[in-house]
């Protein structure tokens, strides 16, 4: 069974850093049918020393 095989989940919580590489992968959530759920979140990585960001999407329709 290959990914597109498998139904999407209902709830995503996509993380990673602040890039635009995040904002591709919430885009490309919300061109396969994803809304956002709630509010961004923003933290800082002490670590990484760069600010890590956290969307939820939710799936609308099965």
């Amino acid at each position: 069974m290959t990914e597109q095989d498998t139904p999407l989940p209902r709830y995503r919580l996509l993380t990673g850093p602040d890039d635009a590489s995040f904002c591709r992968r919430v885009s490309e959530m919300l061109d396969r049918g994803y809304i956002l759920y709630g509010s961004p979140s923003l933290v800082y990585d002490s670590a990484k020393q760069c600010m890590i960001a956290a969307q939820a999407v939710i799936l609308t329709t099965p």
